[in-house]
């Protein structure tokens, strides 16, 4: 069976009996952007932007090594360094007045990002005289070296990273050398001990792909009171090569994510590649609805929020008069617009 093959069958999993567990059964849970009716829609929060005062949005695509930061999320304790804190900061000092940002996913701590999307609004005095690719520039000089701004680019009018996102797409990347990959290490998880079952861990993955309860699979603090109910549209597990080192990537993508879900999946996987237990073992840990039941919560090293897409409608604009220029277009191999994963390239 061909890598293509054998991948295509973990995304169909969903139509194969007997592969997956009944669905949530939570008739208020919010999968998708569709499936959210209490979600206000873009021209709601266009209004509601008009209403405050702001006359555009503005967002950034970041790139960002985890390792250095506190996670994404600004934190009560000013000490604890964190990404949003950094960007926020930057752009405070260049808008003179304090700006609050919303990303696509919040992040843990020394967990990676390839191309995180942050949204916030300002007004059209703010922006007068301003090019967003010297934006861009400023920012990159103000923020943490561990950030890099890859685009700055103007959103519609209400446009929210978090609330229009289709999907999230996250990697995890497993050395399995002998030695350690020290050009690559920052960005692995250094399992040693040899080849994955790779198949095992396929046909393990199989069963996740759908909406499922995945109570099992996530830190059990951050479940309670809670819906754990979620969607993974596609779950791929494949070799390549990082900086010429061979990996095994784990790549899932979901309409979001619950805390530490993404970890707990590639930890159980890695049981299975193991030998340590056998496939059918993941149907009975998502069953057992207990985090308990689980592998263990991969290292945040390995894994990197790779990219998110939107529906067309919040794609990035330009005004009449107004173009943006080549630095501060929205890079395809990044941030996507488009509305499935499979509508533009994987990345890989």
């Amino acid at each position: 069976m061909s890598e293509e093959t054998a991948n295509a069958s973990v995304r169909a999993a969903g139509e194969k009996d007997g592969m997956q567990a009944p669905s949530c059964e939570t008739s208020n849970v919010a999968t998708s952007i569709s499936s959210a009716p209490d979600r206000p829609s873009l021209e709601q929060r266009a209004a509601e932007a008009r209403e405050a005062g702001w006359d555009r949005t503005l967002s950034l695509t970041l790139s960002y090594q985890g390792a250095s930061f506190s996670g994404f999320a600004r934190q009560k304790e000013e000490r604890l360094k964190t990404v949003q804190g950094e960007v926020e900061q930057a752009l405070s000092l260049l808008f003179r007045r304090e700006v609050k940002t919303v990303c696509a996913g919040r992040t843990d701590a020394g967990v990676h990002a390839r191309a995180q999307v942050v949204s916030f609004d300002v007004t059209e005095d703010e922006l007068a005289g301003r090019e967003l690719r010297r934006l861009k520039r400023s920012l990159n000089a103000l923020t943490d070296e561990g950030i890099s701004i890859v685009s700055v680019d103007e959103r519609p009018l209400g446009f929210s990273a978090r609330f229009d996102a289709l999907w999230r797409e996250y990697h995890y990347h497993i050395s399995t050398e002998e030695a350690p990959p020290v050009l690559i290490e920052p960005l692995v998880w250094h399992a040693g001990g040899g080849a994955l079952d790779v198949d095992a861990m396929r046909a393990g993955a199989a069963f996740l792909v759908g909406e499922h309860d995945f109570k099992s699979f996530c830190l059990a603090a951050s479940a309670v009171g809670k819906s754990t109910c979620r969607n993974v549209m596609e779950l791929e597990i494949y070799p390549e090569e990082l900086a010429g080192f061979p990996v095994t990537t784990v790549r899932i993508v979901g309409s979001a994510f619950l805390h530490s879900m993404v970890r707990t999946i590639v930890g159980t996987l890695m049981a299975v590649g193991r030998g340590r237990q056998d496939a059918a073992w993941v149907q009975q840990v998502l069953d057992a609805r207990d985090r308990s039941a689980a592998g263990e919560n991969a290292p945040a090293s390995g894994l990197v929020f790779w990219r998110v897409g939107y529906p067309p409608a919040c794609a990035p604009v330009s005004r009449l008069g107004e173009g943006r220029s080549a630095a501060a277009a929205p890079s395809s191999a990044m941030a996507s617009d488009a509305t499935t994963p499979h509508d533009a390239a994987c990345g890989r």
